[in-house]
């Protein structure tokens, strides 16, 4: 937030106006809605969960920021729930952090992940693998050359530089053209638009992986179970089996601390067969 300030024409704290029926429009409820805060707003709030986007006329979301995220993975390792049921997360989690010098100010840095910032305190059982470990964090001198502050003048007349919405997805296996987070060429709720690395996808990719493994392996049935009263199973059902018991733990335990944090629900619901 000191980036957001020191780009402000008058840095004076913004007064936090009380809950009002225009934050409380996402039918959250009330103990909830008093900590929703708008992506960059009232920035004198320091150390809370923040939303993206932050542009003030963006549609109002429960997708939590970049900081944010990263600082749950310092508990709940950088697996998510899918692949942590076939690899420990113990030995996943980050080992350092590196940030552009002229964006990284030492204090918001230390609020944000430190162990004596706004995660003070934070203690977790370590059952399952799981723990709060801390990172370091890195400075480099170069620039993205199509970050916002190097964009090779490729600019707007205005002198803005704006993302786009087709992006690009490799690894060994597949390559895939997104536009609009759905492949090139399918619509939109189209679950053939799946990217390779989406929910969809990877869940597909677990349960083959169960199937190799050996059929006494009963654990994993919840991921390679063919039998029709589980073709029913949504994404949703899945996350809540037992043996994910000890992650839901450790991210509860991060939300404790982590002020303002409130689960994202409602796109969970989609099973294999829809």
């Amino acid at each position: 937030m000191e980036l957001t300030m020191a780009a402000q024409d008058d840095a004076t704290p913004w007064a936090i106006p009380p809950p009002s029926t225009a934050t409380i429009s996402m039918t959250l409820p009330s103990a909830e809605a008093s900590h929703e805060l708008p992506g960059r707003a009232y920035f004198s709030s320091l150390g809370v969960v923040r939303r993206k986007p932050s542009r003030p006329d963006a549609p109002s979301t429960l997708s939590k920021s970049c900081s944010d995220k990263i600082a749950l993975k310092q508990t709940t390792s950088v697996l998510g729930s899918i692949a942590s049921l076939l690899i420990s997360p113990e030995h996943a989690y980050l080992q350092s952090l590196t940030l552009p010098e002229s964006q990284y100010v030492p204090e918001g840095c230390d609020r944000c992940f430190g162990a004596q910032g706004r995660l003070k305190g934070l203690q977790i059982p370590g059952n399952g693998g799981y723990s709060f470990r801390t990172f370091n964090l890195m400075t480099t001198s170069k620039e993205f050359s199509h970050s916002r502050r190097d964009a090779n003048g490729v600019s707007l007349p205005d002198g803005s530089v704006t993302p786009s919405n087709i992006a690009s997805s490799w690894t060994p296996y597949s390559e895939e053209t997104l536009i609009g987070g759905v492949l090139q060429g399918r619509k939109q709720n189209d679950p053939r638009g799946a990217s390779a690395v989406s929910r969809r996808r990877m869940w597909e990719l677990a349960k083959e992986v169960t199937k190799l493994l050996d059929a006494k392996v009963e654990s994993l049935s919840p991921l390679g179970d063919e039998r029709d009263d589980a073709k029913d199973q949504t994404y949703g059902d899945l996350k809540e089996i037992d043996l994910l018991q000890s992650r839901r733990e450790a991210k509860e335990l991060s939300k404790q601390v982590l002020s303002g944090w409130i689960r994202n629900d409602g796109d969970e619901r989609f099973t294999l067969q829809t």
